[in-house]
């Protein structure tokens, strides 16, 4: 059953009482970064496995999230700052016990590549605060993975050093 969910701002994702932080470095270059978290909303399946879907609604102002399991979210974009930020709120879902949930990635050049950290932030009963807090190393598995897969498909392939008979 789809919840509505206390709408709140940016800055929850700083002051949220649960906050869960993620970051990697990419060899892909902000621009490409952002233009995959914040333009090309349908090729989020393609790296971050465990969404089924991602479809931008009311012209971009928000998105439509499916994940694996079928939770379902329904987002309103809070900023987009090409090649620095993206961030959404959750405003409806069918994941039991979260009241309020935001998320952000936030960008910044690394060397040639890019620093990606991925903020989730969330408030909720205390069983769910208790359960994403322990689903945290999870979070991090897919996060890694995610973000490797997400530069394999911006990076393109090197060619083999000198010597190596690749």
């Amino acid at each position: 059953m789809a919840r509505r969910l206390r709408p709140v701002e940016l800055d929850f994702t700083v002051s949220a009482p649960v906050r869960l932080v993620f970051s990697a470095v990419l060899a892909a270059p902000p621009p490409a970064v952002y233009r995959s978290l914040a333009v090309e909303v349908g090729s989020l399946p393609s790296w971050f496995t465990a969404v089924t879907s991602a479809v931008p609604t009311g012209d971009g102002a928000g998105r439509t999230v499916r994940l694996r399991g079928g939770v379902r979210f329904e987002e309103t974009i809070l900023a987009t700052e090409p090649d620095v930020r993206y961030a959404y709120r959750v405003d409806v879902t069918n994941a039991p016990g979260v009241t309020a949930m935001a998320e952000e990635w936030a960008l910044r050049p690394e060397g040639r590549g890019t620093r990606l950290r991925w903020t989730m932030a969330a408030d909720g009963a205390p069983p769910f605060r208790l359960g994403l807090r322990l689903a945290g190393p999870g979070l991090a598995l897919s996060f890694r993975g995610a973000a490797r897969r997400l530069d394999r498909r911006l990076t393109p392939a090197r060619p083999p050093s000198p010597g190596t008979g690749r």
